[in-house]
């Protein structure tokens, strides 16, 4: 069994430092949205991928772009179109007349951040082309592999499917994804506040509060942040919940579930938990930890019939249903 001294005082006072200054130059950037400033760190603290959804013009863009000015990273945006190839992400082979051979060209997903902009309003052939990146951190060209980087954060946007030209994301791409965030719009002060700092200038000079090495520091000192055997039944029964809420939700919600979270979001409970006991300061994880992101990380992996959609029934209802069905530890 893991001990919680396996995080050394040094480590941890260092974590707090990088964690601080990332948290306080998002904040001297972005206007509100301290949920979704919030939500990139801990993808950067656990190399996962998050998927924004809201209608445009809400600083996902910005906030993507400050996080990577922060440690210095290598950006990388494609702006997804309904002719885009998965060649113009991936990347292919060019013909080098000199040399009289074929040469692999890497595409802009090559990056520590990549922004997928209206990921859905590219085809489902295309959006596939993420599949293998987004999971094994390797990409294919003619055959050869070419591994990613280390620190490898895709952030995908995308508007909601209601509005016209757009291609529902299939089950097996929104899984991939470590948490789905939904923005809003900012209030009336908070608007007022984005004016001014546009007046202000305040994107003129960005510089780095953090490094890549930095953040392959913070990865790793996550992974050894401690996790109870209570807190991971915790987070299974979570799940097992969200799959037979017939015998743990009355009938009037269970009745809108028509598919239940996977494995892979057992998983991300577990390393989103240790991500934000680490930002509270903490080497090891309480219930608090496990139900922070809740929504983020079921609303994308827990289906609703066409009954629910009629009936006005949100994912986070039945998210909020099924936590407080299940015991905490």
């Amino acid at each position: 069994m893991q001990n919680i001294t396996d995080i050394t005082q040094e480590e941890l006072q260092r974590a707090t430092g990088i964690i601080s200054r990332l948290s306080d130059y998002y904040g001297s950037k972005v206007v509100g949205q301290q949920y979704l400033g919030f939500s990139i760190l801990v993808a950067m603290m656990t190399n996962g991928h998050i998927l924004l959804e809201s209608v445009p013009g809400l600083a996902k863009t910005t906030a993507a772009k400050v996080m990577t000015d922060a440690v210095n990273g290598k950006f990388s945006r494609i702006q997804c179109t309904p002719d885009l190839l998965p060649s113009d992400i991936i990347g292919t082979q060019t013909y080098n007349m000199a040399t009289n051979s074929f040469e692999d060209k890497i595409g802009p997903v090559y990056a520590n951040f990549v922004l997928l902009d209206e990921v859905n309003r590219s085809s489902a052939k295309t959006q596939s082309a993420m599949l293998e990146a987004m999971q094994e951190h390797e990409i294919t060209i003619g055959g050869k592999g070419y591994k990613l980087p280390e620190v490898f954060v895709v952030i995908a946007t995308q508007n909601p499917v209601e509005q016209e030209g757009t291609y529902v994301l299939s089950e097996a791409q929104l899984d991939r994804f470590l948490l789905k965030v939904n923005l809003s719009y900012p209030n009336t002060n908070q608007e007022i506040e984005i004016l001014d700092r546009i007046e202000a200038n305040v994107f003129s000079e960005n510089h780095s509060v953090a490094s890549v090495e930095d953040i392959i520091f913070l990865q790793k000192l996550t992974k050894k942040v401690y996790v109870d055997p209570a807190i991971k039944k915790y987070i299974v029964d979570i799940v097992q919940a969200s799959r037979n809420t017939e015998f743990c939700l009355p009938p009037e919600l269970s009745q809108y579930v028509s598919m239940g979270a996977s494995t892979r979001a057992a998983i991300s409970f577990m390393e989103v938990a240790k991500a934000v006991a680490l930002i509270n300061g903490r080497v090891f994880c309480t219930p608090d930890d496990v139900k922070t992101m809740s929504y983020s990380i079921l609303r994308h992996r827990i289906g609703l019939n066409f009954s629910a959609m009629a009936d006005g029934i949100k994912e986070e209802t039945i998210i909020d249903a099924i936590l407080g069905a299940v015991k905490t530890p």
